[in-house]
């Protein structure tokens, strides 16, 4: 059996982490870490764990979490970066679930963040953990950056387009929307069921910390630079990204040929029939991404829909598939269910 341990196990992330994890037929938790509800049984928050985990929160110690053969991080941004280098030099891996590793531009890091890096040396070693694009250098990684959501629809969707050199580099459009689980477990005015129910709204409209991940992503595609328009919204549900993306084509092609053929060997990403229209509701609680292609009235504009649930592929299902390829084991493991409807 792997041991795992999991750094910040209290939000939405780190109990997806173990609702996942209790379905993985090669991996025992040994260590669940939460500074403020150290010493409480995690079924006492979450129920759902009744019977599945008899362990309770600790604090972290990096000795403890050093006998792990791989530690998740679902801290906020910041607290990885403090501690991963430590856990690097006792042989232990590491998928961090936050922003610290995303950015290979440190000063753009730092921007965008608000803070200073603590361990820029290590940044150039991180794998990003997109398989569909990184699966190689993540076999052999010690530490992976798992995506931010919102990067992960936007980047596969624009993906075989980008790769294949079919549209314009410049003009690109990501119009996402994602459920309020996206932001967090925190209390917060701003996701009161009072203030997002019935209600609709984009934000983040003159920058969004993903948007500089997404455009990473794009330009490593193109080798070179591209641009890009990015509006999240926020919609009145808890699970689910729904990315609208907009590309000018520069030549012809069969666009659902081409996105059936590059996703043909990926085990989480489903091509949808052509005209199709894919639904949120089609990926909750699973690590999917469905995705259609169109090409209204035939003109040179092409709009592709990508759906993911956020805190799965968007989080931790896609940090389990990066673990099983890091450790050697069958990618899908402990990600086979079957997405709930209704």
């Amino acid at each position: 059996m792997v041991k795992v341990g999991i750094v910040g196990g209290t939000g939405y992330t780190g109990v997806e982490l173990l609702r996942l994890l209790a379905g993985h037929p090669q991996v025992e938790v040994t260590v669940i870490t939460s500074r403020a509800e150290a010493g409480r049984p995690v079924a006492d928050i979450y129920p759902n764990l009744r019977g599945h985990f008899d362990i309770a929160f600790s604090e972290p110690d990096l000795a403890t979490l050093g006998a792990c053969d791989l530690v998740f991080f679902a801290t906020p941004n910041g607290t990885a970066m403090k501690l991963v280098p430590q856990l690097l030099e006792q042989g232990c891996r590491v998928v961090d679930l936050a922003a610290d590793f995303r950015l290979q531009d440190i000063p753009l890091w730092e921007q965008w963040y608000g803070m200073t890096h603590s361990c820029p040396e290590l940044v150039a070693e991180a794998v990003y953990g997109l398989p569909e694009l990184n699966r190689e250098a993540i076999r052999s990684a010690r530490l992976v950056a798992n995506p931010g959501c919102y990067p992960t629809a936007a980047t596969l969707g624009f993906l075989p387009l980008i790769e294949s050199g079919l549209v314009r580099l410049s003009g690109l459009v990501a119009d996402c929307k994602s459920g309020v689980s996206g932001a967090g477990r925190g209390a917060s005015v701003g996701t009161l069921m009072g203030e997002v129910g019935e209600s609709f709204k984009a934000y983040g409209v003159p920058g969004h910390r993903h948007m500089p991940e997404i455009r990473q992503n794009l330009a490593q595609l193109a080798d070179q630079s591209i641009d890009l328009t990015f509006v999240p919204h926020l919609l009145p549900m808890i699970r689910g990204i729904h990315a609208t993306l907009y590309a000018t084509l520069t030549d012809e092609a069969d666009l659902q040929s081409l996105y059936e053929t590059r996703f043909s060997h990926e085990p989480f990403v489903d091509v949808l029939p052509a005209g199709s229209h894919p639904e949120t509701r089609s990926v909750r609680g699973v690590n999917h991404c469905r995705i259609a292609v169109h090409r209204p009235q035939d003109g040179d504009t092409v709009v592709v829909l990508a759906v993911i649930d956020n805190l799965v592929k968007g989080a931790a299902g896609q940090a389990i598939q990066n673990m099983n390829i890091m450790l050697g084991l069958e990618e899908t493991l402990g990600l086979q269910a079957v997405a709930l409807l209704p």
